[in-house]
C-alpha cells in the first residue's frame, strides 16, 4: 500500500477518535515490549505513538493505542484492559490504561535541544534549570542521558520556546550553578555533516607553544605575561605577538622537534577528533601560535584543514620574526569562513572552539561557538562554555552519546 492509500483516521488519528495510553512499569527482561504488542495484536488496534526508557534496571513503557472496536467477539475495551492486566500481572509487571481522544496534543513552535553538563549534575542543578525552562514559555517534550562520565550530560528536547530566549536565560543561570549549558536549534542541521574548527594552544592542547619555545630560550616569564594579557583582551595580539617572537631571535631552529615533543594533547582530545572523522565531520585547527607544531598536529591526527603563523628562520635560527600573513583574531573568523567554503558546509552548520579573547570572532561567526575552559570575557561572548578539562565533552553537545563514542573507538581499536 502506497502512502497516498493510508486511511488518514487510522494513520494518524484526529481529536474525536478514542485512544488508549497504555502504560507498564517494572523491572526489566527481554521480550516485554514483545509480549505487550502481542497482546494488543488480539484487538486489532493501531500504534499511534510509543516511548520506552529503561533505568537501572527498570522499565517504562507507553504504547499509544486506537481504542478497539465494540463487537460480538469480545473484542472491546474491557475485554483489552482486562487482558492487558493479566498478561502484565504473570510478568510481575503494573499497567495503567487511561483512556482519552486523538494523538499528543501538537509540540509548541520553536524547538531547541538543550544540553547540561554536570560534573556532578545535582537535584538543585536540575531544579534550576527545567524552572528556566518553563519561565521562557518551553516545554520538556523529552530528556535523554548522554553521557555518565567522565561528566554527566543530559540533552532536554524543548518546545514552545525561542532558542536565543533559552539561551540568554539559561546562560547566566548556568554560571551560577556552575554548570554548563549549550543551546542550539533542532533540525536537521544538527545531524548533517559538520565542520568544526579549534583554536590550538590552550584547546586542543594544554600548552601555550609560545612558551614552550620561550622555556629554551630563557625568556618564558616575560613571554607568559604577555600572553596571558593578550589572552584577556588587554592588548592587541598582533602587537603581542611580534613582541613575544622578538625574544626568541637567535634561537636554534632544532629546538623545533624538541617542543613538538613536550607538546600535550588536551584529555579527550585524541577522542575528539576521531570519533569526529568517524562521523564524517571535517575538522581543522587555526591557530595564533605557529605552523612548526600545527603542522605536526595537522599530521599525527589527521586533521583537514590546519593554519597558523610561521616562525621566520634564517641559517638555521629563529629570526624574531614571522613571515606571511598573520593569524589574528579577524584572520581566525577569515580562515573559519575559507575552511566552510573549500569543505562545502555552510557557516550555520560549522562549529569553532576556542579559550582566548583572540578567538571571539571566530566563535561568534560559526553556526556554534564553544568557549573552552575560556577567559570570562569569552565565556561571556559565546553561545556555550564548556568548564570540564575533557575537551571530547564538546561531542554531546552535538548529540552525540557516550556509548557512540566508545563504539567508535572500539572499532578504530
Amino acid at each position: 500500500m502506497s502512502a497516498s492509500q493510508i486511511p488518514p483516521a487510522t494513520a494518524v488519528p484526529g481529536d474525536d477518535v478514542p485512544t488508549l495510553l497504555v502504560k507498564i512499569f517494572g523491572k526489566d527482561r527481554p521480550g516485554i515490549t514483545a509480549g505487550l504488542f502481542d497482546t494488543l495484536a488480539a484487538y486489532s488496534v493501531d500504534v499511534v505513538d510509543i516511548e520506552q526508557v529503561v533505568t537501572r534496571g527498570r522499565i517504562v513503557l507507553c504504547a499509544l493505542i486506537t481504542a478497539p472496536a465494540a463487537g460480538a467477539d469480545g473484542a472491546s475495551e474491557g475485554g483489552l484492559r482486562a487482558t492487558v492486566h493479566s498478561w502484565a500481572d504473570s510478568l510481575n509487571l503494573q499497567a495503567e490504561i487511561i483512556s482519552g481522544r486523538g494523538d499528543n496534543r501538537p509540540r509548541g513552535t520553536g524547538r531547541s535541544h538543550i544540553t547540561v553538563l554536570g560534573h556532578p549534575l545535582t537535584a538543585e542543578c536540575t531544579a534550576a534549570i527545567t524552572a528556566a525552562i518553563t519561565s521562557c514559555g518551553g516545554n520538556i517534550d523529552r530528556i535523554f542521558r548522554l553521557a555518565k562520565y567522565p561528566v554527566t550530560a543530559v540533552e532536554f528536547a524543548v518546545s514552545g520556546a525561542a532558542t536565543d530566549a533559552l539561551r540568554s536565560v539559561l546562560a547566566p543561570e548556568a554560571a551560577l550553578l556552575g554548570v554548563d549549558v549549550a543551546v542550539v536549534s533542532a533540525g536537521l542541521q544538527r545531524r548533517a555533516q559538520r565542520l568544526v574548527v579549534m583554536d590550538v594552544d590552550s584547546t586542543l592542547i594544554q600548552d601555550e607553544v609560545i612558551e614552550l619555545f620561550a622555556a629554551h630560550a630563557g625568556c618564558e616569564a616575560e613571554v607568559a605575561e604577555v600572553t596571558a594579557q593578550a589572552m584577556r583582551g588587554e592588548l592587541d595580539f598582533e602587537q603581542s605577538l611580534h613582541a613575544r617572537v622578538a625574544l626568541l631571535a637567535g634561537l636554534d631552529a632544532s629546538v623545533v622537534e624538541k617542543v613538538r615533543k613536550e607538546v600535550r594533547l588536551t584529555p579527550g582530545a585524541r577522542t575528539l577528533v576521531r570519533t569526529l572523522k568517524r562521523l564524517g565531520y571535517q575538522v581543522g585547527v587555526v591557530s595564533g601560535g605557529f605552523t612548526q607544531v600545527t603542522d605536526a598536529l595537522q599530521e599525527e591526527l589527521g586533521l583537514d584543514f590546519a593554519a597558523a603563523n610561521t616562525l621566520e628562520i634564517v641559517d638555521g635560527k629563529f629570526t624574531g620574526k614571522v613571515t606571511g600573513e598573520i593569524v589574528d583574531r579577524a584572520g581566525k573568523a577569515r580562515l573559519l569562513r575559507s575552511f566552510a567554503h573549500q569543505a562545502g558546509v555552510p557557516l550555520a552548520q560549522t562549529v569553532a572552539i576556542g579559550d582566548g579573547a583572540n578567538d571571539l570572532d571566530m566563535l561568534n561567526t560559526a553556526g556554534l561557538g564553544v568557549a573552552f575552559n575560556a577567559k570570562p570575557v569569552v565565556r561571556e561572548a559565546a553561545h556555550t562554555a564548556v568548564n570540564v578539562p575533557f575537551l571530547d565533552t564538546v561531542l554531546y553537545l552535538l548529540g552525540i552519546t557516550r556509548e557512540e563514542v566508545e563504539a567508535a573507538e572500539t572499532h578504530v581499536g
